[in-house]
């Protein structure tokens, strides 16, 4: 059987197509699989597990059909859906894992990661996670009214769309030091991660003289990448 992985999906009520496509996935190619596995970055903005927006209830049934038919389903927060708590993993029947997490893919253990930890270029970026991931924000942040949650979360997009823009690209991407250092850190070979949607198969260096894999998953903006692991080996497109 399939192990599928993918990322940064980024549902959001502007782009209705791509969560009706990961409706599909969940009702077709994912019915198939031995195990699914989300890192992080399903939606463009988790508020809190009271969010009673639309994708969040479509999600919630999507994953929750798909883990009632018998398929595990995994999840590792991202930089958009970092508020993802133990109520709402339960509503769509979801295992949370922590980030970093490793679990064993073909007989191997395996790193998996959303990826924004990896990014020590993007310093701005480093010091606005260390913001939002701290308790004491988060619990502020979660008293408010959803109204007002929904307004912050528009004007950190907008904040962040305008920070991208004319920036150079490699700031973005993984730091290869931070790389290898985890991976020697948690005595892997093998990595998967999304964030960066530069999905492509990397040969890592790592400390001991051993050849390491980095794989990086796609985003759904266009790509709409999954991995797919099977006895045949790593395969990593579009979906079904």
């Amino acid at each position: 059987m399939t192990t599928l992985f993918l990322s940064d999906l980024h549902l959001d009520e502007s782009r209705p197509e791509t969560t009706a496509q990961f409706e599909a996935f969940c009702a077709g190619e994912a019915r198939e699989a031995e195990a699914v596995y989300l890192l992080g970055d399903l939606f463009e903005a988790f508020l809190g597990d009271d969010d009673d927006g639309e994708i969040a209830n479509r999600v919630a049934t999507a994953t929750r059909t798909l883990r009632d038919a018998g398929i595990p389903v995994a999840f590792l927060r991202g930089n958009r859906d970092f508020l993802v708590g133990s109520d709402y993993a339960a509503r769509a029947g979801w295992t949370l894992l922590p980030d970093p997490a490793v679990i064993l893919l073909d007989g191997e253990p395996t790193l998996l990661m959303h990826g924004d930890l990896l990014c020590l270029d993007d310093v701005a970026y480093q010091g606005f996670r260390r913001q939002v991931r701290d308790p004491a924000w988060q619990q502020g942040f979660l008293a408010q009214p959803l109204a007002a949650r929904r307004a912050f979360a528009a004007q950190a997009r907008a904040a962040s769309a305008a920070a991208q823009s004319g920036r150079d690209e490699s700031i973005g991407d993984v730091t290869p030091a931070e790389v290898e250092r985890v991976m020697a850190f948690y005595g892997v070979r093998r990595l998967i991660h999304g964030h960066t949607h530069r999905p492509a198969m990397h040969s890592v260096n790592l400390p001991d003289g051993r050849t390491g894999q980095r794989i990086v998953l796609g985003d759904w903006y266009d790509q709409g990448s999954v991995l797919r692991v099977d006895r045949d080996g790593f395969a990593l497109s579009r979906p079904a």
